[in-house]
């Protein structure tokens, strides 16, 4: 597995559980988003065992996409991952309860497509919580009319 040297695989796991924490605590709603990028010499069992901990981090959504080596200086590619095994993990991870996963060689993790699924995702937990509240509202109302 590689990594940024600036940040531990614990420390990236901790910031993604505690930005949910910390933005749930007073009563918003918040995402958490992170990529993977597939093609340095990963093995299918260190992917999935990432994701069920971005998955226990409480991670909403995930993307996977292929490493490209953008100078020299670079990690070279060790493989290129194909169609089926992105497809593979991004069936594993809506089995797992991702939100949203994109996966394909070019996905990356601005994703457009993806951004405007969260924005339709996010729009419509605000109307099933505004739902929700006026549900709650209605009995209160009807024993202060009485």
């Amino acid at each position: 597995m590689v990594r940024d040297r600036r940040a531990s695989y614990a420390q990236s796991l901790a910031v993604l559980r505690r930005a949910k924490e910390f933005g749930n605590c007073d009563g918003r709603r918040v995402y958490t988003k992170t990529s993977i990028m597939l093609g340095l010499g990963e093995t299918a069992e260190e992917v999935l065992r990432t994701m069920r901990d971005l998955r226990e981090a409480d991670v909403d959504v995930l993307t996977f996409g292929q490493y490209l080596r953008p100078t020299e200086r670079h990690l070279a590619v060790v493989e290129y991952v194909t169609p089926e095994q992105f497809d593979y993990f991004r069936r594993e991870g809506e089995a797992m309860g991702f939100r949203y996963v994109a996966s394909g060689p070019l996905v990356r993790s601005s994703y457009k497509a993806g951004e405007l699924f969260l924005a339709a995702m996010m729009d419509e937990d605000d109307e099933r919580d505004a739902e929700q509240q006026q549900q709650q509202q209605q009995p209160q109302q009807q024993q202060q009319q009485q």
